[in-house]
This record gives structure tokens, sequence and C-alpha cells, in this order.
């Protein structure tokens, strides 16, 4: 249980980031970068909602250990129509605004989802850090798209996953930058010279081909399936947690071990023991855009690496020898075979560390964090002007949707301005 009144925001804004995932599901993005927010400012992980029996709508607030990053989990109420939920969780959010005295703080989405209920709230800035193409997503809500058209509006910065995903987005506002996975790299180079694996792999026989993160529609159950029939001496372990995935879909197999979720302080340990860290994912709409995190995880760690041809897997790492690019299921299995073979080199582990050098997310947190406080500043110049003049606040769309703006020439210059300008507006 945590405090309603955590400690004082040191040197910075409150900071409000809303997200589809839970901050004790998988340590990722989010973890990685609302950790290192939280040094300088109060950072408030609002999660998505949970339905409860109680016929009121509440408020949890959860503490963990080792972080001062404060999870708040909405509840409401079971029976609450889907158009009335909104307006629940808008009510709860303005509560605790109040309750923990947060003004203007930073508004940090990693789903479209969640803007509808933040969208009246005074921001010092929005921003929108597109870690995944979500509306490809298993299951994803049919308004998922209409809501990130609008929050790409509003939003007056925006931060992607990856190259691919920044690509496609880029049209779509004016302040948007890229921010591949970095990775923690002291942490996992753990696994270099870690000589033990936790017991519960210890009796799995090697060669062990390994993948840690979430086992969902993105993973090619097929081609696991595959590889470990063509190969029954090889042991594959999954680690992670199983979503969107029934239990009916996995492949069970001798050979295939799924050890479920692991804390990320002991995902080392394990990596320590494979011989190969697999990604074995599934090339589709899920796929197309994402950058995954693990990849550069796996190097850290020493291992090295056999990938499906995803975009920006190929992109930032196809040309290290420890990584291994294959389509289908035998050319896949042949580059297992050729990375066990190889095995790792101080070569091939030199040259991994230079492509990982500046990959931190220390780095990552500090370049983000300087466009972040240089949005706050733009907006405060913008809304200056309106303790002389109160106007209605409005944020600047990313992409004007006029051409020209007239400002004191009444009708007359709007006439002379040409037919060019929809609309002319007066000041």
């Amino acid at each position: 249980m945590t405090s309603l009144r955590p400690a004082p925001a040191r040197g910075g804004r409150d900071l409000i980031c809303f997200s589809h995932l839970r901050w004790d599901y998988v340590h990722q993005r989010p973890q990685h970068l609302m950790e290192r927010f939280s040094h300088q400012h109060r950072v408030f992980f609002f999660e998505e909602v949970i339905p409860t029996g109680h016929h009121l709508p509440y408020l949890e607030f959860h503490a963990f250990a080792g972080t001062s990053v404060t999870a708040v989990r909405p509840r409401v109420p079971d029976r609450a129509p889907p158009d009335h939920r909104d307006r629940l969780l808008a009510g709860l959010l303005d509560q605790m605004l109040a309750l923990l005295g947060i003004d203007r703080p930073v508004l940090w989405f990693y789903t479209p989802m969640m803007w509808p209920i933040a969208a009246h709230v005074r921001a010092s800035t929005v921003v929108y850090d597109c870690m995944d193409e979500l509306s490809a997503f298993r299951f994803a809500p049919p308004q998922l798209r209409e809501n990130e058209a609008t929050l790409l509006r509003e939003a007056d910065v925006v931060f992607t996953g990856g190259y691919s995903i920044y690509e496609a987005k880029r049209p779509a506002h004016d302040n948007i930058h890229p921010f591949p996975s970095s990775v923690d790299q002291p942490h996992f180079n753990r696994a270099r010279s870690a000589t033990g694996t936790p017991r519960d792999q210890s009796g799995i026989q090697r060669p062990r081909l390994g993948y840690c993160g979430v086992i969902d529609e993105r993973i090619d159950l097929d081609l696991l399936a595959h590889l470990a029939d063509a190969r029954p001496d090889w042991s594959f372990v999954m680690l992670g947690p199983v979503t969107k995935v029934g239990e009916h879909e996995l492949p069970r197999r001798p050979n295939i071990h799924y050890l479920g979720p692991r804390p990320y302080d002991e995902l080392p340990d394990y990596l320590a023991g494979w011989d190969v860290a697999l990604m074995p994912f599934a090339l589709n709409e899920a796929t197309r855009f994402i950058s995954p995190t693990k990849t550069p995880e796996y190097l850290a760690a020493g291992r090295p690496v056999v990938s499906t041809p995803v975009r920006d897997v190929v992109r930032a790492y196809g040309s290290l020898p420890s990584v291994k690019i294959a389509a289908g299921a035998e050319a896949f299995a042949t580059a297992c075979e050729a990375a066990l073979a190889e095995g790792k080199t101080a070569a091939a582990m030199a040259e991994v560390d230079r492509h990982l050098a500046g990959l931190s997310w220390d780095r990552t947190h500090a370049r983000m964090a300087a466009l972040v406080e240089e949005a706050i500043r733009r907006n405060s110049e913008v809304e200056a002007p309106e303790k002389r003049f109160p106007l209605p606040a409005a944020r600047r769309p990313a992409r004007p949707p006029y051409d020209v703006v007239v400002a004191g020439a009444g009708f007359a210059g709007a006439v002379l301005a040409g037919p060019r300008v929809r609309p002319t507006t007066w000041l």
C-alpha cells in the first residue's frame, strides 16, 4: 500500500503515464523510461480499467519494491455500459488530480484508448509514445484507430518504438522522433559470466534454444512446432506470459518447455544457460512495425540470435555475424545450426558491444526528456498572451488545415488573400 500523497516532485512536473500494460506485467520500454523520469518527477502509471462488483468506481494506488513510480488501477462497476465507462474514468482521474494536488501534468500515452478520459485535462504537454501498432494486434478495439488519429492531432510530441513505425506515422505529425529499443547493457552482461542456471531450467538438456517475452499472436507457433519436430535433440525454452493465445494453440512437444513469466532481475540467469536466443516472429500485421526490445538484450547477454526477417531487426542488426536472419522453417533450422556451431567468439562480442554502444535507456531517456521540456517551453510561450487576452485553450494541430492566415485584416484582407485561404483566421 502506498501513501495517497507521494513525495513532492523533485525539480519537475508531475507525469501521468496512461498504459495498456500493467506496471508489474513485463519489464520493457514503459518501465525503463518511467523509472528514469521518476528520478525528477512524481510519476503515476495509470493502467487499464478493472471491472469490479462494487456499485461505485474507485482507484487503487499500488507501490512496488524498488521503484518510486505509483501504479494507479481504476475500478469501474462491471455493469456500467461501455459508453458510460469513459465518463466514470474521467471522473476518477479528476478525483486523483484534486486529491494529489496535480496541476498541469505531463500526459504521456502508450494507448490511444485512454485519450478520451484525459482529453479535458489542462496539461503542460501531451506525449504519445507509439511503441507498437496496437490496431494490428489481436482483439484490438474498433475505435482505436479513430482515437489514435485524434491523439496524433492533439499531441505536442510523438515518439515511436522503431523506424518502421516512425515512417508509417511520420506524415501524421510534425514533431515525431524514432526511438528504437534500448538496452540495460550492464544488467544483461551478467549472463556472459554466469556459471549456473535456474533450477527449473537446469534439468533441460542442451543445446537449449530460448525465447523470452510475451507469447501471443506475434509468435510463429507453427515454426516452433516444426523446429521441435525436426530437431528432437534440441530443447526449446519459452520464457514469458501467454496472452491472447489459447492453450490449445500452443504446440506441445517433449522438447518444448514453457516456463512462464520470470522477474526481470532473473532474466540474465536464464539467458546464461541458452546456446542460442530465438526470435521466431510470425510475419503478419502485428509484427510489421515491431522493433523487439529483446534483440539488444539477447546480444548484451552474449547469445547468438536467430530471427525471422522482421524489418527493424534486419535493418538494425542484420549485418552482425552474431545475428542470423532466416525465413521459412528449414532455413530457420539451418540458421540455428550455424549459430550453434559458431557459438560466441571474442571478436563477435566486441563487434556486438560496439554496435550496442549508445543504445542505453539512460541516453534514450535523456533525449526524450529534452524534447518533452522543449514542448513544455513552446506551450508556455504560446499560452503567455492568455494572461492578457483570455481565449479558449487550443492545441496546435500537427498539420495546419489551412495554407494562409490573415491576422487583423478583416474581410478586405481575406478577399485580397485569394482563394487559397481555407479558412481565413481573424485576430
